[in-house]
């Protein structure tokens, strides 16, 4: 018997499964999200399943929209905290940082007219997210521009250029939390620290 075993596969000490392949790249433990394939970007992160109750191009829209919102999030905060300001901008609220802001808009009166603008774009996006939903082909996140760069690309650029939006969404989204949660704990501007 111990003549044969020289002949036999060295064992891993895992055992090949089918299952193996059915788990999540980002979460190993986890099953792998199906809903997300095909998508630019996938890693497998959906530990909440969310992807099950939610159509995926509504899911990835909606991380575009915040990514997006996100990167200039980021540049206005700091932006604001390094002094810079818009013409016209209310004599009331000139001294006050970004972390200070949301009170001194209250105190003026100006966040009112902050929630109709908002409103109204969310509104208005809204027509494209439906009909992206009800199959017109609309990509999700695709407003139509910038269109004009990726004419004559390949399909290669193309993926790459979504991979890499994506990625800085993802990462402007962790950088704004970041930035916002700094500034209040230490209390100071730019660089925060």
């Amino acid at each position: 018997v111990g003549s044969a075993a020289a002949f036999a596969p060295a064992s891993t000490g895992r055992a090949a499964t089918g299952l193996a392949a059915d788990k999540s790249a980002a979460v190993p433990f986890l099953p792998n999200p199906v809903n997300c394939e095909g998508y630019v970007g996938n890693v497998g992160f959906d530990p909440l399943g969310i992807s099950n109750y939610f159509p995926t191009d509504y899911l990835r829209e909606a991380e575009l929209k915040h990514g997006r919102m996100c990167q200039l999030a980021w540049v206005g905060y700091v932006a604001v905290d390094l002094g810079a300001r818009i013409p016209g901008y209310p004599e009331a609220m000139s001294g006050a940082a970004s972390a200070s802001a949301h009170d001194a808009a209250v105190d003026f009166g100006a966040l009112g007219n902050v929630f109709v603008w908002i409103a109204i774009a969310e509104m208005t996006s809204w027509l494209g997210v439906a009909q992206m939903l009800q199959g017109s082909g609309r990509a999700p996140g695709d407003f139509g521009f910038g269109a004009q760069y990726l004419e004559g690309k390949s399909e290669e650029y193309i993926e790459n250029m979504k991979l890499k939006e994506i990625t800085h969404c993802r990462l402007a989204m962790l950088a704004f939390s970041g930035v916002v949660t700094q500034s209040v704990l230490f209390d100071k501007g730019f660089p925060y620290f």
